[in-house]
């Protein structure tokens, strides 16, 4: 049996009269990705303060290396954990170098040890050159680099990345994708929360959907796609008076279609025979045909798209 690097049952987080988790429940096994899916304000990042010991309980239970994340435990586990925040706390008036530094300390290692891990840990996210530079010169990519690298600093068993590439420019975004499964592969448990469909499909193993604090689907990428959709959308823009005779039609009325403004997507397994029938009775309209992703998966549970609140 597959050894559980989380456990959680009902868990739940309340801000005065604002639940921001609704009695969630889920299991993370070791050396895997593990993402929170969904727009800002789902509950991901609470979720994520709760599994790091920086924010108690309201109610449920929580383990973590099967540990209770009870006040007793929290400095343990805190130890075997790194974090990247969505904020940038970084040093910005000192180097590279100095705030991998002062982060070493607070976990006890001997200066010997932290130079070793300092030189290791800037090769790893391609930061060598800027060991002595001080971090307000970098590039947004590169404080979000640097930031994994002092999450690492302490070897953690488990890493809890939030958001880690908002922001980010492509090339960026693409290098740290690379990190994080390097990271997988060295068998470091990785959790982190994104808005970003292709983010997620990229790296996670298994996916938790979270809206309004609640979990709302679960699963490995593939399946969640194959289970909730057929396998082509076909996006139309189209005018809205055109749009009822078109689904007619199509006969939608007994499947999921998203009339997303300008766009109307529809969702089915015949790709090729409904774009020989679009082209042949809408001539002239803008028609683009791809596979279903995991944001078509979203819009369908919660009706609105995955980055809306981003």
């Amino acid at each position: 049996m597959q050894e559980m690097a989380i456990r959680a049952q009902g868990l739940t987080k309340c801000f005065a009269d604002f639940v921001a988790v609704n009695d969630i429940s889920f299991e993370i096994p070791r050396g895997t990705c593990f993402g929170f899916l969904g727009p800002n304000g789902a509950g991901k990042t609470s979720t994520m303060r709760m599994i790091g010991c920086v924010s108690p309980l309201s109610k449920g239970t929580l383990e973590v290396f099967s540990e209770s994340t009870a006040q007793k435990n929290m400095r343990s586990i805190k130890q075997r954990l790194g974090v990247v925040p969505q904020e940038d706390y970084l040093d910005h008036h000192i180097t590279c170098y100095e705030n991998l530094e002062l982060y070493g300390r607070y976990f006890g290692l001997k200066p010997v040890d932290i130079r070793l891990e300092i030189k290791r840990l800037l090769d790893f996210v391609h930061l060598e050159a800027k060991t002595h530079t001080q971090v307000r010169f970098l590039s947004g990519g590169m404080k979000r680099r640097l930031l994994i690298a002092r999450a690492l600093i302490n070897n953690p068993e488990m890493i809890l990345l939030d958001e880690p590439t908002t922001g980010l420019d492509p090339q960026a975004r693409h290098l740290i994708w690379d990190k994080m499964r390097e990271l997988k592969d060295k068998d470091h448990t990785l959790i982190l929360t994104t808005h970003y469909m292709e983010e997620a499909e990229q790296l996670c193993d298994m996916l938790a959907f979270m809206d309004d604090g609640n979990i709302i689907a679960m699963g490995r990428p593939k399946d969640l796609i194959r289970e909730h959709l057929e396998t082509n959308a076909i996006e139309i823009f189209i005018e809205s008076s055109q749009r009822p005779k078109l689904l007619e039609t199509f006969n939608t009325s007994t499947q999921f279609h998203a009339d997303l403004g300008q766009r109307l997507i529809i969702y089915t397994r015949d790709s090729g025979t409904m774009l020989t029938q679009l082209h042949h009775d809408y001539s002239g309209i803008e028609i683009r045909s791809r596979l279903t992703n995991l944001e078509d998966v979203f819009l369908k549970l919660t009706g609105h798209q995955l980055r809306e609140n981003a």
